[in-house]
C-alpha cells in the first residue's frame, strides 16, 4: 500500500499538507515526497512492492506533469513496451511510471485501459488542473473534500483530510474520473452489458481459468508474499492456486480466539494439505474489547459487520508485520459479493438476486474491501485481492442469475464446482458450509463485542443515545458503541459509509436485527 493526496489550490500550505499525509504514514512508511506544481500540492508515502528502488519513488514528473498513484497495474510491462515503441524512456521498474506516458497518449480514456487495482491522481500543467481516477471496484481508496476556499482536496483516507476541509468528506466513486469539476463513471463493473447464458460445465471451467489466471497475476512481486488462510472456501483456493504456481512452500496465516477457535482447525487442515508454511495467532477477549477504538478509526466506519470482521484481521495482520518479513497479502475478499451470502439463499427470484448482487459490487468499496484495504494497510502491508480481478468480475457478475442461484442445496455451487475433482482442496474444505469470518474467528468475539455494549448502555441510555442520529440510526446497543466511537473521531461524517451492511430485509427470512448469519433459519453447520 501507499498514500497518496493532492490539495488542489496555488495557496496550500506545505506544512499543514505534510501533517495531514503523516496520518496514514503506516500506508507507506519507506520514503515520503511532496511537490508543489503551479496549481497545488502532490505528496505521496511509499511502502515498496514493485520496483524498490529510489528511482520507482513518486510522484512521477513528466513534461511538467505530475502523478501520484496507489496501485497494482498488472501486464503494465506490455503498455511500457508499446509506450517506449511510442519514444517514452523509463527510468525505473515501478508499474505506476507508466500512467503518464499513457494520460499522454490516450487522455482520460487510459483509465479503462487498465487492468488494475488503483487510486491515482495527475496534474495537468498544459491547462493547470488536476485528474484523479479509482478502479471499478474501489479496491484502493480514495476520498474528497473542499477547503475552506472549496478548493479540492484528494487523499487515501479519511483522516488526511479531517482538519483540513471545511465539511464533509465523500468516498470517490469507484470506477469514475474527476476532471473539470465532474465525476465521470468510465466503467460500471456491476451492471453487464447481456447476461451470459452457458452451459454448467462451461460456465464453471471460465470460472476456475479465470480465478487462476487472478492468482497468479498477483503473486509478481520483488517484495515477499503471504496469505490470509481462514480455512473456508474463498482463502483455501486462493493458497491452493497459489501453492500450485509456487516451487516452495507458500506462507499462510490463521486467527482465532483462545476458547473457540473455529476456523483454525479449518486453515490447519488446509495449510497441511497443500503443504504450505503455516502460523497461526490466538486473541483474547481483552485483545478484541481493547483493540476496538483503533479498529474503528482506522476503518472510518460504523457499520457492524465491517467492525466484527476487522478485529480479528486487524490483529492478524499487525501479528504478520512485527513476525515476519512479508509485505504483501492475498485475501480472498468479494467472492461473497459475487456469488452470495447465506440470506441470498432467500432471494425470491434470479431477477431479485442479480438486482442484489449488482447492488453488493457497488457499495463494496464501504464494507468488505474497505476493511481489507484498512486492516492491511495500516500495518505496512499490501493487499491483493484474486476475486476482485475485473476479468474474473465481469464474467460472474455477467452469468445468468438463475445459475449462480442456490439450486444446488449448496451455497457458491458454481465456485465450488469449477474446482472440483482436480484435487485443489479435501472436499471437506471445498464443500464446507459458508460461516462469516467474524463468527469463524470465534462466536465468542461478536458475544464479547455484544455483552461489553450491553454493559455500558442501560436501556434508557440506549433510547436517548439512538435519538442523536438520523442517518443510519443504531437499532442496537452494539451498533450505538460503534457510532458514538466513530462521531469521536469522524463527528458528522456518517454518509461516508451508506448505511448498514444487512440482509435485504425485504426478503422473506432476511428480516432480522443482526448481520450475523447466525441468525438466519439455514445457517446450520455452518462454521463448526
Amino acid at each position: 500500500m501507499c498514500s497518496i493526496m493532492a490539495w488542489c489550490s496555488k495557496s496550500a500550505d506545505e506544512s499543514t499538507f505534510e501533517a495531514a499525509l503523516d496520518k496514514t504514514e503506516s500506508r507507506g512508511p519507506d520514503d515520503s515526497r511532496i511537490i508543489r506544481t503551479e496549481g497545488g500540492l502532490l505528496g505521496f508515502r511509499r511502502l515498496s512492492i514493485m520496483g524498490l528502488t529510489s528511482e520507482g519513488m513518486q510522484p512521477f514528473i513528466l513534461n511538467k506533469c505530475g502523478v501520484v498513484c496507489n496501485g497494482e497495474i498488472y501486464g503494465f510491462k506490455e503498455l511500457r513496451d508499446d509506450l517506449i515503441k511510442k519514444g517514452y524512456s523509463f527510468k525505473s521498474d515501478s508499474d505506476c511510471e507508466i500512467l503518464l506516458p499513457l494520460y499522454f497518449e490516450y487522455g482520460v480514456d487510459c483509465f479503462a485501459m487498465l487492468d488494475a487495482e488503483f487510486a491515482c491522481i495527475i496534474y495537468d500543467s498544459s491547462n493547470d488542473s488536476f485528474i484523479a481516477a479509482r478502479d471499478p471496484i474501489g479496491i484502493r481508496p480514495l476520498y474528497y473534500a473542499y477547503d475552506k476556499d472549496d478548493n479540492m482536496i484528494f487523499a487515501s483516507e479519511p483522516k488526511n483530510l479531517t482538519g483540513l476541509c471545511k465539511d464533509k468528506i465523500y468516498p470517490f466513486p469507484p470506477g469514475c474520473y474527476y476532471k473539470d469539476g465532474e465525476f465521470i463513471r468510465f466503467c460500471d463493473i456491476s451492471k453487464p452489458e447481456e447476461l451470459i447464458k452457458e452451459d454448467l460445465e462451461t460456465a464453471c471451467g471460465k470460472i476456475g481459468e479465470k480465478l487462476i489466471s487472478a492468482v497468479e497475476k498477483r503473486l509478481v512481486s520483488d517484495a515477499k508474499v503471504g496469505f490470509l488462510l481462514s480455512g473456508g472456501l474463498d482463502s483455501s483456493l486462493v493458497c491452493s492456486i497459489a501453492q500450485r504456481k509456487s516451487d516452495k512452500p507458500i506462507r499462510t496465516f490463521a486467527i482465532g480466539m483462545e476458547e473457540d477457535p473455529i476456523d483454525l482447525k479449518y486453515a490447519a487442515q488446509t495449510a497441511e494439505f497443500l503443504g504450505t508454511d503455516h502460523m497461526e495467532v490466538h486473541i483474547s477477549r481483552d485483545d478484541v474489547i481493547n483493540a476496538l477504538p483503533d479498529v474503528i478509526y482506522l476503518l472510518g466506519t460504523y457499520d457492524i459487520t465491517t467492525i466484527r470482521a476487522s478485529i480479528g484481521m486487524y490483529l492478524l495482520c499487525k501479528a504478520i508485520h512485527e513476525k515476519t518479513d512479508v509485505r504483501v497479502i492475498l485475501t480472498g475478499e468479494v467472492s461473497d459479493e459475487i456469488f452470495g451470502y447465506k440470506y441470498t439463499d432467500f432471494a425470491p427470484s434470479a431477477v431479485a438476486f442479480q438486482e442484489e448482487e449488482e447492488k453488493r459490487i457497488r457499495e463494496l468499496h464501504m464494507y468488505d474491501v474497505l476493511r481489507a484495504d484498512r486492516c492491511i494497510s495500516v500495518n505496512s502491508l499490501e493487499a491483493r485481492v484474486p476475486f476482485g480481478d475485473l476479468d474474473f468480475v465481469r464474467y460472474c457478475v455477467a452469468l445468468d442469475p438463475e445459475m449462480k442461484m442456490n439450486r444446488y442445496n449448496k451455497g457458491k455451487y458454481l465456485l465450488r464446482h469449477a474446482f472440483e475433482g482436480g484435487n485443489y482442496l479435501p472436499d471437506e474444505i471445498l464443500f464446507r458450509e459458508k460461516a462469516a469470518f467474524s463468527d469463524a474467528v470465534g462466536h465468542s468475539l461478536v458475544d464479547n463485542l455484544k455483552d461489553y455494549a450491553e454493559k455500558k448502555y442501560s436501556d434508557e441510555d440506549f433510547e436517548k443515545g439512538c435519538s442523536k442520529y438520523t442517518h443510519a440510526r443504531p437499532f442496537t446497543k452494539e451498533s450505538l458503541l460503534y457510532r458514538d466511537i466513530f462521531e469521536g473521531f469522524y463527528p458528522g461524517q456518517s454518509h461516508m459509509v451508506k448505511d448498514f451492511w444487512m440482509p435485504n430485509k425485504e426478503w422473506e427470512g432476511c428480516n432480522v436485527n443482526d448481520p450475523s448469519a447466525r441468525v438466519l433459519k439455514n445457517y446450520g453447520a455452518s462454521g463448526y
